[in-house]
């Protein structure tokens, strides 16, 4: 497909390669002929999204544990629109999140809102002011440190230290899911081709989408 002249979109140096990939192991090119790619790239973006996270749904119906939270949502956007992003590595999300749900945690603590209703009950007291101002600080802080920047984890942390999710036991089940929702990007993006790491990028720029036009 020729280049347009708009260039400098915003998307057109992330255009579908997951489904390019995938369009060329299973032979339906004809797809691709037939439709716009951007539109089969939606399509893909809309079955995938669904199935993981009804999947994960499925599972915390079925278990009664929060397999399914908000911050899950933009982890799974990553790894299927910008999957070689040094952001959607498997590394930077299982770190990215672990480190938010003890700094979340940790944030409880601290400010002594274990077992304390959480903001969305009892309304914003001053101490769930401090306690989730300090876990997203903190949260920022420690993924640049570990370089392990996850944006996703923002919301996990505020998740914990606003009081939705604060057993410790639901906290693990939080990184299972997102351990789960990796093993998915990982099988999805190999199956379509990508060099998409099991673990952590290979040493390289920090970014890996082309650069479409020069700076």
């Amino acid at each position: 497909m020729a280049d347009r002249a708009d260039g400098a979109r915003p998307l057109a140096t992330q255009e579908p390669e997951v489904t390019r990939g995938l369009v060329a192991r299973f032979q339906i090119a004809h797809l691709v002929k037939r439709y716009p790619e951007r539109h089969v790239w939606a399509l893909f973006m809309f079955l995938n999204g669904f199935a993981t996270i009804a999947l994960l749904a499925a599972v915390a119906m079925a278990t009664r544990t929060p397999f399914v939270f908000p911050s899950l949502g933009p982890t799974a956007f990553l790894f299927f629109f910008t999957p070689r992003a040094p952001a959607a590595s498997p590394r930077h999300t299982i770190y990215g999140h672990a480190i938010g749900i003890v700094c979340g945690y940790g944030a409880l603590w601290l400010f002594g809102l274990q077992h304390a209703p959480p903001a969305m009950a009892t309304g914003v007291s001053a101490a769930r002011v401090g306690a989730a101002a300090l876990s997203l600080a903190s949260t920022g802080a420690l993924m640049i440190l570990f370089k392990a920047a996850h944006p996703p984890a923002g919301a996990t942390t505020l998740i914990i230290s606003l009081g939705i999710v604060t057993r410790p036991f639901h906290l693990l089940v939080i990184e299972i899911a997102v351990a789960i929702l990796t093993l998915q990007a990982i099988v999805i993006n190999r199956l379509a081709g990508i060099d998409y790491p099991l673990w952590a990028l290979r040493n390289g720029p920090a970014t890996a989408e082309p650069v479409a036009g020069g700076s």
